[in-house]
């Protein structure tokens, strides 16, 4: 362990600083949060606030008495890895606790449904009944949209919804819905999923009435005055359109005056405020009770909301990185065949790099109680991005002459599909136009947008 970096991080979803264990219910606690959600370590010997490092008097008893208290008060046993850590004459005694397929993990003199912790930024939070059965079908490899509801019956599921929402993809039968897991057999009935009721039940909001969308617009920087909100209840995938419409409907900061015509710029990109909304519906803990997905915009940023934590094993500094849990694998399912999500992980990375393209500052995500929020701030904090090949392609187009992708992607050494991705973001810029029919002709060119 380097102890140095350690000390320089704050206290967090995976770190615990204590100055003893003069308080063994709090460590106890923290173990088990920590098996429970992400892992992290506890660093027995620093003071939590002051980060002063006043090391253990010694050493192999405070050892022996952290394993002990782990083996005795925690319910299914946790094998952390100990280790006593030497520093400028003092010892400290570092406890590693990795995350755990054995979940939840409970104090055992509280027992299961009042001891179970998870760990939500810096603090141990008491899971409740909800959480903890997403624990246990974690445990077992379910999701809760995959789980049936056995008391509806098959024409539960709108299949006209169902069929027009994938009609642009490939025509849906019957038994697509079973493929998708829409359907599933449950002793020898075809009965609806919980991800199937979601996506496309008739009576979809009286078994999940949370399962909706609210989007409203505020004044200023805070929820105190609203001028326009909605209630986004139609089924997911139509949801999601009308969320983006309502985001773009006040996102719009004017216009460029240009020397041909105006063009109107937006304040945050579409790519990104459409991954936002998609993540936060694929990724919502659609067990939880009490609040909607939500979509909140403000004078300064746009703040989207789902039930749930972070899936247990992630940490907020994974997700830039790309790497990514799914939590409802129905739903993710449907998303993917019709286009929604592409690679898991990769919306994220596209929300980082729409923002900096249009020089924004990066996303920011956050825990707050058992939600998940990321932030999109409208705010210009560095330059507009444009690389080097990006420079090459509006050079290529400024002689006002338009160009095929193929002619494209030959002057700039990439492969056509590379080139086309490059040219649609180009073209979400603003910077780029398209002319031709429609997406599909052959004949389509590129030129520069008018000023």
């Amino acid at each position: 362990m380097n102890l140095t970096e350690v000390l320089r991080r704050p206290e967090g979803k995976t770190l615990e600083f204590k100055g003893d264990l003069s308080s063994p219910q709090g460590f106890v606690r923290t173990v088990a949060a920590f098996a429970n959600t992400a892992g992290g370590t506890v660093l027995i010997g620093v003071t939590d606030r002051t980060r002063e490092i006043r090391g253990v008097g010694d050493a192999l008893d405070v050892e022996e008495r952290a394993a002990n208290l782990i083996s005795d008060s925690i319910q299914p046993r946790i094998l952390p890895d100990l280790e006593v850590i030497s520093y400028r004459n003092r010892q400290l005694l570092a406890v590693r606790v990795f995350p755990s397929a054995s979940r939840p993990h409970f104090v055992k003199r509280a027992g299961l449904r009042s001891g179970t912790y998870v760990r939500v930024g810096s603090t141990n939070r008491q899971a409740d009944a909800q959480l903890i059965a997403e624990m246990q079908r974690f445990a077992i490899g379910e999701t809760f949209d995959e789980w049936p509801i056995p008391e509806a019956n098959s024409e539960a599921l709108d299949f006209r919804a169902a069929s027009e929402s994938f009609a642009p993809v490939r025509k849906l039968t019957r038994r697509s819905l079973e493929t998708l897991r829409l359907l599933t057999r449950h002793q020898g009935r075809l009965v609806p999923t919980v991800g199937g009721m979601l996506l496309f039940g008739r009576d979809r909001l009286d078994r999940f009435p949370d399962a909706w969308i609210q989007a409203g617009r505020f004044a200023g920087m805070d929820k105190a005055t609203v001028l326009d909100h909605v209630r986004l209840d139609t089924h997911p995938i139509q949801a999601i359109e009308e969320a983006v419409a309502f985001v773009e409907k006040h996102s719009t900061r004017g216009a460029v005056i240009g020397r041909v015509r105006r063009r109107e710029r937006w304040s945050l990109p579409p790519v990104a405020v459409r991954e936002a909304i998609v993540n936060a519906v694929v990724h919502a803990d659609y067990s939880q009770r009490g609040a909607p997905i939500r979509v909140a915009i403000f004078d300064d940023r746009l703040e989207v909301e789902n039930p749930g934590l972070l899936p247990f094993g992630l940490t907020l500094e994974d997700l830039p990185l790309g790497i990514s849990k799914l939590r409802n694998r129905v739903v993710g399912r449907v998303f993917h065949e019709l286009g929604l999500v592409e690679q898991w992980g990769s919306g994220v990375q596209r929300m980082i790099s729409a923002c900096h393209d249009d020089g924004l500052a990066t996303p920011v995500w956050e825990e707050i109680g058992f939600r998940l929020r990321v932030t999109l701030h409208t705010g210009p904090s560095r330059p507009p991005r444009i690389d080097a090949r990006d420079r090459t392609i509006l050079d290529l187009l400024g002689t006002g002459e338009g160009l095929g992708t193929r002619e494209i992607a030959d002057a700039i050494g990439l492969s056509t599909r590379s080139t086309r991705t490059r040219l649609a973001r180009l073209v979400e810029r603003g910077l780029v136009r398209e002319a031709g029919t429609g997406p599909n002709d052959p004949k389509r060119k590129y030129l520069m947008a008018l000023e």
